[in-house]
């Protein structure tokens, strides 16, 4: 039914980056759902690729990317007739080889957004779901973190943990306390953007937003982190927590300037750019004492 005929799981090609004139959400049109089809089949040999595909591409044309996204994982819920933790199962092995660079890597990581969104959207315990309170398990929970893992050392998972950071913050937060020291830099990266208070295309996490607390344990572990995209995230968190607690930001960003390498200069410059630009006169001393 797929017209795809390999024995490990894929990712379609896409372009390194956004085209002129050509919208985001064809990144997940026909091809990747017939990828995907191909991919769960390869994960699941009893996997009906046409009931999958049938459900995906119906309704699919009007949709935005993100709506595709969840359009898409609305489909493989209703083709899998398993229970939640073997469905992210069956998803992590689906899934094609871990990516191993942090730049470089294009719009192909894209494929992997319905997979975070059934993460999220179709576990058993959030409020979307009619289960609620009861799907909320040690062991579903554990699948879904694994799951989160999965996906974001080959894209990025910071939209689907949010959901779990805002119903379960808690335990959610022991658990990407517990990957600070990833030797994944994409695990590290995540502890830093997808607990961001304030992030683009994603949900708002309002307990981060009123006290910044939270996060600033990962933040000051990662603040000399060994690639600059950890630390790029690390600067675009600090930049989201200042538009509500400007002070806080930049008395960290004082402390942090003691001993400061370039690469923490940098990061504590881009920190407080917001700031900068409206010609906020503490924003531009520390630009100027983090040249």
């Amino acid at each position: 039914m797929s017209g795809f005929d390999y024995n490990t799981p894929q990712v379609p090609a896409a372009p390194h980056a956004i085209n002129k004139g050509v919208p985001l959400n064809t990144l997940l049109g026909e091809t990747a759902v017939l990828h995907l089809a191909r991919n769960l089949q390869i994960s699941d040999a009893k996997f009906n690729q046409k009931t999958f595909v049938n459900l995906a591409l119906t309704g699919l044309e009007p949709l935005s990317l993100l709506q595709r996204a969840h359009h898409i994982a609305k489909a493989v819920n209703n083709s899998l007739a398993v229970d939640y933790q073997q469905s992210i199962a069956i998803l992590i092995g689906a899934m094609a080889e871990e990516k191993q660079d942090t730049d470089n890597f294009g719009l192909s990581g894209m494929f992997y957004l319905p997979y975070g969104s059934f993460i999220c959207n179709h576990y058993p315990g959030l409020e979307s779901n009619k289960n609620n309170e009861a799907g909320h398990t040690a062991q579903n929970f554990e699948m879904a973190c694994q799951g989160i893992l999965a996906v974001t050392k080959r894209f990025s998972a910071e939209f689907c943990i949010r959901p779990f950071l805002v119903n379960y913050r808690d335990e959610m937060l022991e658990r990407v306390y517990s990957w600070i020291s990833d030797e994944n830099p994409h695990v590290r990266r995540l502890c830093s953007e997808g607990t961001r208070p304030k992030l683009p295309w994603g949900i708002n996490i309002p307990d981060f937003i009123k006290d910044p607390n939270y996060t600033l344990k990962i933040l000051d572990a990662l603040k000399d982190d060994e690639t600059l995209y950890v630390r790029r995230s690390v600067a675009n968190h600090l930049g989201d927590i200042a538009k509500n607690h400007a002070d806080t930001v930049f008395e960290i960003c004082h402390d942090w300037l003691d001993g400061a390498s370039k690469e923490r200069k940098w990061l504590l410059r881009h920190a407080v750019r917001y700031y900068a630009k409206k010609q906020h006169p503490e924003a531009l001393r520390i630009r100027e004492l983090a040249k």
